[in-house]
């Protein structure tokens, strides 16, 4: 890390992590396009998309926090990329930093532990759809050897407007 910041830890997540990740992923439902979720969250609600994300196998979560406080400062994740067994070996990956600790790193050091995490798994493909525009988003992607592959143009609807989702792909 820079010089002047906390250190940084990135670990596995955990169900005590539940109340502050759902703190977290509400900040984006209800002030960002980022997500197309636009009602917050209960923990309990999240509950179940944290149990998805077990310690091991091919959906992961992984958590940054502050090494001092333990505050969370962000998490990402590996996800089914949909429902048909012919997709197992695909997944989506998505990043969200808490709001006050953007621009330190910490997307990169959560992509970084996540696909080391992942590198025993059978996996071939990993993609990530980012609304539009987010060029943060974009450059952390292309860091980590996304490429563009499609927009889908004005595909949902938040904050009375629609937004297009560029979608990237990259190979495992």
């Amino acid at each position: 890390m820079p010089s002047g910041t906390a250190e940084v830890q990135v670990r596995p997540g955990v169900e005590d992590d539940l109340k502050a990740l759902t703190a977290l992923y509400n900040h984006y439902v209800r002030e960002t396009p980022i997500t197309f979720d636009t009602e917050p969250f209960t923990p309990e609600e999240r509950r179940p998309w944290l149990l998805s994300h077990p310690e091991d196998g091919p959906y992961r979560l992984r958590v940054a926090t502050d090494a001092d406080s333990q505050e969370i400062l962000g998490y990402a994740t590996s996800s089914p990329y949909r429902a048909k067994p012919a997709y197992a070996t695909s997944v989506e990956t998505t990043v969200y930093v808490a709001p006050d600790a953007g621009g330190r790193g910490i997307g990169s050091l959560l992509y970084t532990s996540l696909f080391e995490a992942l590198a025993g798994e059978d996996l071939h493909r990993a993609y990530a759809g980012i609304a539009q525009p987010n060029e943060a988003s974009a450059r952390l992607h292309a860091r980590f050897g996304f490429r563009p592959v499609g927009t889908f143009r004005e595909v949902g609807r938040k904050f009375g407007r629609y937004w297009d989702v560029a979608w990237y792909e990259k190979p495992l």
